[in-house]
């Protein structure tokens, strides 16, 4: 269901892997019963009823129920864990011009992503708790 790398895009606005995480919300957030249904009928043939909520903006992300919001809150906790640093750690080095010019320029790049990786990652933690 997450596509072939097993991992969801997030931009600043919306996720942009939008399909694949509802899909995956509504599965990991049913009750047995459903699930049994769900499989029965090979997935959901038609969501219409649901497609609005299937557009994953920041706004609808914080509307999400409470199982699926902790369900988010508790993966994006883990996701921050698999860092090296934390994102105070990536602001003071971006703020330290003496070392930051240390890095080598593939540093300072990863550097960026890192902490543009982790600005994202706080603001959904931000909408889900």
């Amino acid at each position: 269901m997450v596509g072939e790398e097993g991992a969801f895009v997030l931009g600043w606005d919306e996720v942009l892997t939008e399909e694949e995480l509802s899909t995956t919300l509504k599965v990991l957030c049913m009750s047995e019963e459903e699930f049994k249904e769900y499989k029965e009928q090979d997935g959901w043939e038609d969501d219409s009823e649901d497609e609005e909520s299937s557009v994953l903006s920041n706004e609808a992300l914080s509307r999400l129920k409470a199982p699926c919001k902790k369900l988010l809150y508790d993966s994006v906790l883990l996701t921050l864990e698999s860092y090296g640093s934390d994102l105070k750690a990536e602001q003071d080095l971006l703020n330290n011009k003496e070392a930051y010019e240390k890095l080598s320029r593939r540093e300072q790049q990863a550097l960026h992503v890192r902490y543009g990786q982790k600005r994202i990652l706080h603001q959904l933690l931000e909408l889900v708790h």
